[in-house]
């Protein structure tokens, strides 16, 4: 079972062939990422964008430009539709999103025609690594899906449990985040919840709600408060209501906490790197990683 970041990397050396498309690569953080994960032997590297300018980067950070394939585009929209183009060509089988906006760069994904849809619910899986804990923990969705219904929780939900089965946990502790453990009619949240925690959908899982973050990641706060469920208090993986919420725990997580992360994108023909433009270069190196895994 993978209970850190690092461990990521072994386990992708493992996968050979990997290519990552990076749209807008003309970043220092982003090429120092896909620079290191070639040379960890985890995956090669295709680059759009202003050749001129990766070709400085590349020189700036003591990489040899030879060693990528370059392929020019000017506008965010152009880097996204060919690094989407290379997917599709077969010229490499995991996506990243560079220097560019998550908008710009999901609008060339979901195209209808010339995008990466598969008829799944496209969702984004976040991994903490949180010195506390002792293990990794999942989020999702804080980056795709505003204000999922009952059925897309589902799908977004039954996405992030086979990206942590990947990772050695057969029976995922999911906890289903809401303001307070009590189910209110008023609180669509909470009735969302319940019914999750009660889909046959999820047998490969324990999944428990409507639950406070206390309880989803204490287990102190589990016997204080009487809450019946032997795996609540250590969840793998929290299912957030909006992602709103879960964009606040997770820069939460590494901002106030420390945690080192690694996010991709599921759903779609090919794992998608998915991080923040504000991450640095571990973390977008160890999401390559990840994404290679799958």
């Amino acid at each position: 079972m993978v209970n850190k970041l690092s461990q990521l990397i072994e386990l992708a050396k493992a996968k050979p062939g990997v290519t990552v498309s990076v749209a807008q690569a003309a970043d220092k953080e982003v090429l120092e990422a896909v620079v290191n994960a070639e040379k960890e032997g985890i995956a090669k590297a295709v680059l759009t964008g202003n050749k001129e300018k990766i070709e400085n980067i590349l020189a700036e950070i003591g990489a040899n430009a030879e060693d990528f394939v370059i392929i020019e585009a000017e506008t965010d929209e152009e880097c996204a539709f060919k690094a989407v183009e290379q997917i599709r060509l077969g010229n490499a089988n995991i996506l990243m999103k560079g220097l560019l906006s998550t908008g710009t760069f999901m609008k060339a994904v979901i195209n209808r025609d010339t995008g990466l849809r598969t008829g799944k619910t496209i969702s984004h899986t976040m991994f903490y690594e949180v010195p506390s804990y002792g293990k990794l923990l999942c989020l999702t969705d804080g980056g795709m899906n505003t204000f999922p219904d009952l059925e897309k929780k589902a799908d977004i939900l039954e996405n992030a449990i086979g990206v942590v089965k990947k990772l050695g946990i057969e029976k995922p502790s999911v906890a289903c985040v809401c303001g307070a453990e009590n189910v209110d009619p008023k609180v669509q949240s909470t009735l969302d919840a319940d019914e999750l925690s009660k889909m046959e959908r999820f047998a490969d899982a324990d999944v428990y709600g409507p639950v406070g973050l206390d309880l989803a990641i204490s287990k102190e706060a589990v016997h204080h408060k009487g809450y019946k469920n032997e795996n609540a208090g250590y969840a793998d993986i929290l299912l957030v209501p909006t992602y709103e919420v879960g964009n606040g725990i997770g820069k939460a997580m590494t901002y106030f906490a420390g945690a080192k992360s690694a996010g991709i994108v599921v759903g779609a023909k090919a794992p998608i790197v998915l991080v923040s433009r504000s991450d640095n270069a571990e973390a977008k190196m160890l999401s390559i990683a990840l994404a290679a895994m799958m």
